[in-house]
């Protein structure tokens, strides 16, 4: 068990920092809060990389490592802080347990993997879970446009882990999170303009709450992830994943007093149970 312990301690991080964006939300703006959060995780993980002597990428692998940070980093964060705005912690949390499925599409597609009859009905269920979710959090059952863009940042997180496949091969798990992180960080730097004002206006909680997404959900989870994933097998450790919506919804209802509606709850159950029928049957 000790050996899992980093896994819960990443999943705990990482489901709360649903909760902080909402948070947050209600004094910086979407682009502020992303960029201001990975100004403060990429500070923390430099520090790391030096303390611990992580190399550096190869010239010609800078370009890759760009537009994997534009996938997993940039478009993942601008679209999920925007789509928090009206969606709730929960419910988001919800929508980006479709990320594996949406993995295993992509690598299908794009990479030619091979796929079994059910892990193709998975995808399946888990996209009519995310149908269900997007209805459930509009005014009656109208679809959200927030549950859009949060489904369009589980696509390209999901765009992220399929291609980033042989940069993560070649230099390992935390040297290519800081590299993809760094990269992330440098291409929102088009919201500068205006955060410096927004820091001085925003009250201290505020910003704590952003340097506490950026210290912990945003650094510290990579490296305990990563701690997790040297210690016991990938297929277990990932099976952590599931917990991460559940803890969400309970730390969202303690902190934010917000509880998603039925019809979204049925439908992270339906988009979860097909995440696992791709986890189970997928290659």
């Amino acid at each position: 068990m000790k050996t899992l312990a980093p896994a819960l301690v990443s999943i705990v991080f990482w489901s709360s920092a649903f909760a902080g964006i909402r948070s947050a939300l209600l004094n910086y703006a979407p682009g502020h809060l992303a960029l201001l959060r990975f100004l403060v995780a990429s500070s923390v993980l430099v520090v790391y990389a030096v303390c611990t002597r992580i190399s550096v990428p190869n010239l010609h692998d800078i370009p890759k490592i760009m537009v994997l940070g534009f996938l997993g980093i940039t478009v993942y964060h601008i679209a999920l802080n925007f789509g928090e705005i009206s969606v709730t912690a929960g419910s988001a949390s919800l929508l980006i347990a479709s990320t594996p499925a949406l993995t295993a599409l992509l690598a299908v597609i794009f990479l030619k993997e091979k796929m079994n009859r059910w892990a193709w009905v998975g995808i399946v269920t888990s996209f009519f879970g995310v149908f269900l979710v997007t209805l459930g959090e509009g005014q009656g059952l109208q679809f959200n446009l927030g549950a859009i863009l949060i489904f369009v940042a589980a696509l390209s997180s999901s765009a992220y882990f399929a291609f980033q496949t042989p940069l993560l091969e070649k230099y390992g798990a935390l040297p290519m999170t800081t590299y993809v992180i760094c990269a992330g960080t440098f291409l929102m730097l088009i919201f500068l303009p205006g955060l410096p004002q927004a820091i001085y206006s925003a009250p201290l909680c505020s910003t704590f709450s952003v340097v506490y997404l950026g210290v912990f959900p945003g650094a510290l989870a990579y490296v305990t992830w990563n701690q997790a994933l040297s210690k016991a097998p990938a297929s277990l450790v990932s099976s952590f994943l599931y917990l991460s919506p559940v803890l969400a919804i309970f730390i969202a209802s303690v902190l934010l007093n917000e509880i998603p509606s039925l019809v979204s709850l049925v439908g992270g159950g339906v988009s979860i149970l097909g995440v696992m029928i791709v986890n189970l049957f997928y290659r």
